[in-house]
């Protein structure tokens, strides 16, 4: 065997790797970024939880929003559910939270929500239309909008008490 071919093989094979592998990180995980981030939040109207009330995302222009994507089968959602609710419930008045759920049955959605706590409207996405909207790959996904309906930030992972202050932070400037 050609030892140049092997050697000019091996140099580019290493090269192609250290390419594909420097692609694949991300600076932090907790903070990937969004096209939408920086624009105004797609609008949607959906059926809330328990009483099928129609609720337009749009009611809540003029508060900050913490818009929460999120699915019974999910684990992670269930670790970060008591943060968000017990947030929720101290900033009532301050910040609109809303929960939207898709891939899941509602009778799973309202026990979740009887076990875990119930603080803020939790909406069903029953066709994925929202949830394509937004450009959510994978629960859960937590989209902070500002008061007046644009996007600040986008968490892809079950958030700590500070990550979630710390975003909230942002979409209340």
């Amino acid at each position: 065997m050609n030892r140049t071919v092997l050697f000019i093989g091996i140099a580019i094979t290493s090269v192609l790797v250290v390419v594909f592998f420097l692609a694949l990180q991300i600076k932090d995980p907790q903070h990937i970024d969004s096209p939408l981030v920086g624009r105004i939040a797609p609008g949607f109207a959906l059926q809330a939880v328990g009483t099928h009330e129609t609720i337009d995302i749009t009611r809540f222009r003029g508060k900050p929003v913490v818009l929460n994507f999120w699915a019974t089968w999910c684990h992670p959602c269930w670790d970060e559910h008591p943060t968000l609710s017990q947030t929720a419930a101290m900033m009532n008045k301050r910040v609109q939270f809303v929960g939207v759920v898709f891939q899941d049955d509602e009778s799973k959605i309202v026990n979740f929500l009887q076990q875990r706590g119930w603080t803020y409207p939790t909406l069903v996405d029953v066709e994925g239309k929202t949830a394509i909207a937004y450009g959510v790959g994978g629960v859960p996904e937590t989209f902070f909008i500002n008061a007046a309906g644009k996007i600040v930030a986008k968490v892809s992972e079950p958030m700590s008490a500070d990550v979630l202050a710390a975003n909230i932070q942002k979409a209340m400037q």
